[in-house]
């Protein structure tokens, strides 16, 4: 910029300054009219151009905020990226407006550029002094605001290529190379050609120094166009990637997803109802685990074991990308034992004092889920089992089965029950692992380790139960000795080795205790040495 310094100049600097000043005074006379008017035509094109870009504009932030609203899951995220590139879109735009405004004034002063109406930064039709050369320099070179200028086009490049960079979308790399390519020729300040030395320059140099106003302004105006233009792009674009993913359907079904396919009387049937979209023109792959099933995704197993079974896989259908797509799913579902419900109703029984062992299933319904209560008993769970034990005044005892069904514990049923005392066991000579009420017996045998008295119901007793025996008593002849377990003594075992073949010995006195804790007296054994 020739006549414009920062320091303090020489006689020589100042004649030179006068001169160069003189020099473009007669340019300027030479600058054509209608080369300045050219330049107005360009301008008022560019204006309509970018106030038809900023409606179109406006019209696809709208739609694109409709969708964001509609579907946040999938639009929030490039929605939110569209904001704050409109945010550094309008901030440069609005930097340039108020540039040229700002030299238009040093130009002509604020009051006559407010007269025309110079507000929006774009036009500059009737704005009378705009062929001046001098103001483009002072304010773009001298004052710095050409850096300035230059600094916030490229933070506003490398901001587009940023969001182009966090797009990993194979399809969509062509599209991002040939985008990354027009920003870096619009917004990339690199050298420039200085007219007025009449060689490559700076791009603030190139740009600013010996300008005509008219032309600067219409140049900018241009990259105020680029500014739209490259926002509307990025709109699209954004918008675009959001879609990228989507699945292509061609064809809608419905389907009815049952909760369960077994539902007790009194509750609640619950089916999902789903309009599914597939593309018919492609079969999705089905996987259990890693395991790859039929193509029509019917999953079929032999149900094995009991209670609930749980189970996962995924889908893989072709994205719009090339690749495939996974998705993961997890079921269950309950087996049961096959069980038929038979009940003797006259053996409706419970015993006082007794672990009473009872199992319960309800069909359709996992064990965990099964609940058992009683009134006048105490209800346990043992394993897989329910243990009952009736009170000791109770007279009957009754057993609700409910079940948890989604939720809420749904009554099964219940069952009354008599309650009993345990009946009286009998007494049994144990020689050599079998049980003897009468009958001879070897006296090795009999005077055996091994020999003892038990109480039982027998091989053919109804409940198996342990009794011990605390006691009995052991005649021969007129000879007795008594025991106060169920094992001999050894004087009892030293009076059957004294016996000779033909002599009986009579076990009796025999007390036993039982799990109800009550001492009952037994029969009377008796048995002869062979």
């Amino acid at each position: 910029m020739g006549g414009a310094k920062n320091c303090p100049e020489t006689p020589r600097q100042k004649m030179i300054g006068m001169m160069y000043l003189v020099l473009t005074a007669m340019l300027a006379l030479n600058v054509s009219t209608d080369i300045l008017n050219g330049f107005v035509m360009v301008d008022d094109s560019l204006y309509s151009s970018i106030t038809s870009t900023e409606d179109r504009n406006a019209n696809m932030y709208k739609n694109f905020k409709q969708q964001a609203d509609d579907k946040p899951e999938k639009y929030t995220e490039p929605y939110a990226a569209a904001m704050e590139m409109k945010q550094k879109s309008d901030s440069l735009f609005n930097y340039i407006a108020k540039f040229k405004r700002d030299m238009a004034v040093e130009a002509i002063g604020e009051e006559k550029v407010s007269q025309h109406n110079y507000t929006t930064g774009y036009a500059v039709r009737g704005l009378a002094g705009t062929s001046n050369l001098d103001v483009t320099g002072q304010y773009g070179i001298v004052e710095g605001h050409g850096e300035e200028l230059r600094k916030n086009i490229e933070e506003y490049r490398d901001f587009l290529l940023s969001v182009l960079a966090k797009n990993t979308n194979p399809m969509s790399q062509a599209e991002i190379h040939k985008m990354t390519e027009q920003f870096n020729m619009l917004f990339t300040c690199d050298s420039l050609y200085n007219n007025h030395e009449g060689k490559m320059d700076t791009w603030v140099n190139g740009m600013f120094d010996g300008m005509v106003l008219n032309a600067t302004i219409t140049v900018l105006s241009k990259m105020q166009n680029d500014i739209r233009a490259t926002e509307s792009q990025m709109i699209q674009y954004l918008m675009g990637n959001a879609d990228a993913m989507d699945l292509r359907v061609n064809k809608l079904q419905a389907y009815v997803i049952p909760k369960s396919d077994y539902v007790m009387r009194g509750a609640k049937y619950s089916a999902q109802i789903i309009l599914a979209a597939i593309d018919s023109t492609q079969r999705p792959e089905f996987y259990i685990g890693n395991e790859r099933i039929n193509d029509q995704g019917l999953y079929e197993v032999v149900a094995t074991g009991s209670g609930e079974r749980k189970y996962s896989g995924k889908i893989g259908v072709l994205s719009n990308t090339g690749e495939m797509d996974y998705l993961p799913f997890e079921s269950s579902y309950t087996v049961g034992e096959p069980s038929a419900t038979i009940s003797n109703l006259d053996m409706n029984v419970m015993y006082r004092g007794y672990d009473n062992k009872f199992s319960v299933s309800v069909p359709g319904v996992s064990n965990d889920k099964v609940s058992v209560s009683a009134t006048g008993a105490s209800v346990t769970r043992s394993g897989g089992n329910w243990i009952i034990k009736p009170g000791e005044s109770s007279k009957e005892v009754k057993v609700t089965v409910s079940a948890n069904m989604d939720g809420k514990q749904q009554p099964m049923g219940s069952n009354t029950y008599r309650v009993k005392n345990l009946p009286t066991p009998s007494a049994f000579f144990v020689v050599g692992g079998e049980a003897k009420l009468e009958g001879a017996v070897a006296k090795k045998a009999a005077s055996a380790n091994d020999a003892i008295v038990e109480a039982s119901y027998g091989p053919d007793g109804i409940l198996d139960i342990n009794f011990k025996v605390v006691g009995f008593a052991m005649r021969v002849g007129s000879k007795i000795e008594e025991s106060h377990s169920g094992s001999l003594t050894a004087a009892q075992r030293q009076l059957i080795q004294g016996m000779r073949s033909g002599e009986s010995f009579i076990i009796n006195s025999v007390r036993a205790v039982g799990p109800d804790g009550k001492e009952k007296r037994l029969n009377t054994i008796a048995m002869t040495i062979k």
